[in-house]
């Protein structure tokens, strides 16, 4: 029997990258699926973000598979918009049980030169929008007796990074949340964890504002020519990790007995080793 028979898992931010990767890893495993995306423009996020056509596809792919999946629209910075899709997973299937927060933007910009727009997009989207995801599942599953909480923070979300002070501090901000959901819900059947995946093979990165900064010799740098700068930055020598590496990580914290809470799960190429 598959780990994750007759369950039902939201995952945000599944239009394409690790949420795809996430919610098809997830239905692998016999969970019927709700996806959502679609969060329209934010201004300072340079690179181009998730369309309507991209959450198709994941809903295409996922009905290819013989999946259940019901894929919404939605704003995670709106309480209202995750409320909405709380309550029609809710209504299509019963009940949710798994929830990967997963939705989430980037951006750089040394700390001197940090916008008040660049701030608050970042803390807006990464730790206000992961909230309202968690909150607005939370007091159904606890309701229940059972579920599974899954926020995806970042290996930035252990560590400072240069230019990355607002990603950084949104990524921290998740994992400190995430713990004391766990310890709220401990006693209720519900379980909350954080995966923090280091550089991920996603639209996030690859894109031309990446590429540039990561290589500022070139005018116009390709993949290649950023490949051995990423895989510079961490001890096994990988640029990147392929999405369903996460995934699996995902899996397995949404197949657990509930003996884990509170924890989190690095997938980290290594950089793990650099802390105490």
């Amino acid at each position: 029997m598959r780990r994750l028979e007759g369950r039902v898992a939201l995952v945000t931010g599944a239009g394409r990258g690790q949420g795809r990767a996430h919610a098809l890893a997830l239905a692998e495993e016999g969970a019927s699926i709700v996806v959502c995306d679609v969060p329209g423009v934010i201004p300072s996020v340079r690179y181009p973000l998730s369309t309507a056509e991209d959450l198709a596809e994941t809903a295409r792919q996922l009905e290819a598979a013989g999946t259940t999946c019901l894929a919404l629209a939605a704003d995670i910075r709106s309480r209202s918009d995750m409320e909405r899709v709380a309550a029609e997973a809710i209504a299509a299937f019963g009940r949710v049980d798994v929830v990967v927060a997963n939705a989430a933007v980037c951006g750089f910009s040394p700390f001197e030169e940090l916008s008040d727009q660049q701030w608050d997009d970042m803390i807006g989207t990464n730790l206000t929008g992961t909230f309202h995801t968690v909150q607005a599942v939370a007091g159904h599953m606890k309701h229940r007796g059972y579920g599974r909480i899954i926020v995806t923070s970042s290996m930035s979300g252990r560590s400072g990074n240069q230019n990355l002070a607002h990603y950084s501090a949104s990524k921290f901000g998740v994992i400190g949340m995430v713990k004391s959901v766990a310890l709220e819900l401990a006693a209720s059947g519900v379980t909350a964890n954080v995966v923090c995946p280091s550089t991920t093979s996603t639209p996030m990165i690859h894109n031309d504002e990446w590429y540039g900064i990561f290589r500022p010799d070139l005018e116009h740098p390709t993949r290649d020519d950023v490949e051995p700068t990423f895989a510079e930055l961490n001890p096994l020598g990988v640029p990147w990790l392929p999405p369903e590496a996460v995934a699996r990580a995902v899996v397995y914290l949404a197949a657990d007995e509930g003996f884990t809470t509170g924890s989190v799960l690095e997938v980290g190429l290594g950089l793990s080793a650099f802390k105490p």
